[in-house]
């Protein structure tokens, strides 16, 4: 079992800066694949971004890539996402998630947070 908290989500300008944190407990989190999805009023859950097991790997949707980075600290059972350059169609609930498979779909994670707000406004 895995529990995974969000944290450093807010209220920004277009073009501000964010980063995202995600904790995990358990001692297991380097066994993890971890994800980024984000779901906006009204739209499914979309995927943001990926890394794999290691760090070593990443994956991203295209919307975001050049801006979003996503970076893990397994030491610190922790995953992050740096936004910047944000949009106000950024705006959404993100969620991080953990599995065993590393990919976008929500499918191949099986542990998830509870959702942190960003909104950005124009």
């Amino acid at each position: 079992q895995v529990q995974l908290v969000e944290s450093g989500g807010g209220l920004v300008q277009a073009g501000d800066s964010l980063r995202l944190s995600c904790a995990a407990s358990g001692r297991t989190f380097g066994s993890y694949a971890m994800g980024w999805f984000h779901q906006a009023p009204g739209k499914e859950r979309e995927f943001v971004a990926a890394i794999n097991r290691s760090g070593g790997n990443t994956y991203y949707t295209g919307t975001v890539k050049g801006r979003f980075t996503i970076s893990r600290d397994n030491a610190k059972n922790t995953v992050y996402l740096q936004m910047n350059s944000l949009k106000p169609e950024d705006t959404a609930v993100y969620y991080c998630a953990a599995g065993r498979s590393y990919g976008g779909s929500p499918g191949a994670y099986d542990y998830w947070g509870q959702g942190i707000q960003v909104i950005v406004s124009s």
